[in-house]
């Protein structure tokens, strides 16, 4: 009796020490450095320090529903009511931004850029990949529209998991802003996470992998990974979608961006760039990135 005790009880330590570490890896996934990010940008030419030091700006703290504090930079070169909130993705932070805020500061907008929760600058102890992260955009568009008035034009730009989250804020929680532009998103955290699985972990197939990892992330975490789905919500918002996604995207499938556009009502538009691996799109395909978002605003927004 004492024996089978001892070997349930091994059994048990391996199966919690086991989904321990598959939900760390989930919810602490290791960010860049902010010095990091910053060289990136510079190399690529997307962040030319003067410029950006020069530009009329003012560092921010909005209130989180979960109690920490996002930090944002609210850029207002231009006499208007156009705004942009830009939501980087998972890893980056709001310096990763800044060449898409660049885009629409010379179409005549004002921007927000932010640092999502346990990114940059913002508090919160894990990633979520959007389930949390769609509650701290909707205080960042609340803030915005308190600030600056409830008849803005506003418009969100989200890269990678950023994209997923604007697609959540407004599929889940209110359909918040005049525009959207979703940059790689996925279109479904579970399948998302089985297809990272598949490729990086050869051990384990993520038919094993992902009940255990769904356990211990509702457990410490208190969501689903089926929570984080934006195609089960997609139906639901109503303004303009643009949706871009690079064909050679190897970490984020294409594919997924395509039946995301394919489930949307309503007004959208599809770029699927030549060029560029995961959330290159803008970077390979420049000229062609801006010729599509300037017929995307033309088109639906102006």
């Amino acid at each position: 009796m004492k024996k089978a005790f001892r070997v349930l009880f091994s059994l048990l330590l391996i199966f919690a020490s086991f989904g321990i570490f598959i939900s760390n890896k989930v919810m602490f996934l290791k960010r860049r450095e902010e010095e990091e990010i910053v060289h990136q940008e510079a190399e690529a030419g997307h962040l030319i320090p003067g410029e950006y030091e020069s530009l009329p700006k003012t560092e921010v703290t909005i209130p989180s529903s979960f109690g920490y504090e996002v930090k944002a930079i609210l850029v207002e070169p231009h006499d208007t009511n156009h705004y942009i909130i830009i939501s980087h993705g998972v890893t980056q932070s709001k310096m990763n931004s800044i060449k898409y805020m660049n885009l629409f500061l010379n179409r005549g907008f004002n921007a927000v850029i932010y640092d999502h929760r346990r990114h940059g600058e913002s508090g919160g102890k894990t990633t979520s990949y959007g389930y949390y992260e769609k509650f701290d955009l909707q205080s960042v568009v609340h803030w915005l529209r308190k600030e600056k008035g409830s008849d803005l034009l506003l418009g969100i730009h989200g890269e990678s998991m950023g994209a997923a989250t604007l697609l959540l804020y407004a599929g889940m929680l209110e359909d918040g802003a005049d525009f959207y532009i979703a940059d790689c998103p996925f279109s479904d955290f579970s399948e998302q996470l089985a297809y990272r699985i598949k490729e990086e972990v050869k051990l384990f197939p993520p038919k094993l992998l992902l009940p255990v990892a769904n356990l211990f992330i509702r457990i410490r975490d208190k969501y689903s990974l089926s929570e984080v789905s934006p195609i089960a919500v997609i139906e639901n918002i109503k303004n303009p979608i643009l949706f871009i996604h690079s064909r050679m995207d190897d970490f984020i499938l294409p594919s997924m961006t395509e039946a995301l556009f394919k489930q949307k009502k309503g007004p959208k538009k599809l770029f699927m760039a030549e060029n560029g691996l995961h959330a290159q799109s803008y970077s390979q395909n420049q000229e062609q990135y801006e010729k599509v978002v300037d017929e995307f605003l033309e088109e639906y927004v102006f």
